[in-house]
């Protein structure tokens, strides 16, 4: 498990390369604040991570902590199966259902998941299913607060917010190495640098 990231006394954001691509994260004072997932270009990825936190400037290379939070989501995203709930998040001014929801969607370990039901019953609000769909879409921390662990209630992958929608999310799953229903994800037995991108087709929920 990750140590737990200390206060910190300046406010930044860093590029890091990862297996899906090039990835970003911005903190601040109270912790982060941030993950930026893979935009088409890695020049993309860095001008959408300098547009979502204009205050914090570019820090290469980044302090210690951060460090070991990018060697962290790098080493989960070849598959291993890190625990990233010692990171702390700054969560000031986000939505307090949202924040209720990513909490549980973060007890989910690597390589299991949860619907979007079962975080509503956690929380409290079992008919609040869509609302959690929701907390997931505006999650402006994913992998740290994994939402690609969560799923409808059929096992379907419902929506995902980042480039890519439900494939980058399928792909994730699969890094993990996660079953549905016990059965295997898409291209789970092709190693995650050569799997196939999924032809188009009817959008889902």
């Amino acid at each position: 498990m990750i140590e737990t990231l200390p206060i910190m006394d300046s406010q930044g954001h860093t590029l890091f390369t990862t297996a899906i691509g090039a990835c970003g994260l911005a903190w601040g004072e109270r912790g982060v604040v941030g993950v930026q997932l893979p935009q088409a270009s890695e020049g993309r990825t860095r001008e959408r991570l300098a547009g979502r936190f204009p205050m914090a400037a570019r820090a290469e290379p980044p302090p210690p902590h951060i460090t070991q939070i990018v060697a962290a989501i790098r080493e989960l995203l070849t598959g291993e199966p890190v625990d990233l709930t010692g990171v702390v998040l700054d969560e000031e001014g986000l939505p307090a259902f949202d924040r209720a929801a990513w909490a549980v969607a973060r007890t989910v370990p690597p390589g299991e998941t949860i619907t979007y039901g079962e975080i509503a019953a956690r929380i409290g609000d079992p008919q609040a299913a869509r609302a959690v769909g929701r907390a997931m879409g505006a999650n402006p921390f994913p992998i740290i607060v994994p939402c690609h662990r969560v799923l409808g209630a059929d096992g379907k992958m419902g929506g995902f917010s980042a480039t890519g929608g439900v494939v980058a999310k399928a792909r994730l799953l699969s890094i993990e190495r996660a079953r549905i229903d016990g059965a295997p994800l898409l291209f789970d037995d092709l190693p995650i640098t050569v799997k196939p991108p999924l032809k188009r087709g009817r959008p889902g929920p």
